[in-house]
């Protein structure tokens, strides 16, 4: 008996994996984003009132301590990284944007239901964008 190899795959298969794959990329890095970008209690901070705050540390490093220096050097570099991650609110737009495009069809073949996405800070405007109800 002649021994047999994995049967090849077709191209519909390889290219329904690769849309698959296509499709998991694009809601991992939204919902990492929604994760990373989470609301934080208080008030919000804006561009401006971070690049004051910037110059207030500038100018009390001159008289700080230097544990006080420590703590302000470690504000500082807190406060620039907050500003890039201001910077890059742009992003979050894009990916909501491909999220809306592919996470109907994702939700329906993976069998994720409209609570679940709600449950994990996908909004419901955004689910409504992408054709997700409730009744999903």
């Amino acid at each position: 008996m002649a021994k047999r190899g994995p049967k090849a795959m077709t191209a519909e298969h390889k290219a329904a994996m690769e849309h698959g794959r296509v499709e998991g990329r694009l809601v991992r890095a939204y919902l990492e984003a929604l994760r990373s970008n989470k609301p934080k209690r208080g008030r919000k901070r804006t561009p401006d009132s971070i690049n004051q705050r910037l110059a207030a540390i500038d100018e009390a490093l001159a008289d700080a301590s230097a544990i006080g220096e420590l703590s302000l050097i470690q504000e500082r570099r807190d406060l620039e990284a907050e500003l890039a991650a201001i910077d890059d609110g742009n992003d979050i737009a894009d990916l909501e944007d491909g999220f809306v495009s592919v996470a109907k069809s994702y939700g329906e073949r993976k069998g994720i239901a409209y609570g679940t996405w709600r449950e994990v800070g996908v909004p419901a405007a955004t689910l409504k964008r992408a054709g997700i109800g409730r009744g999903d």
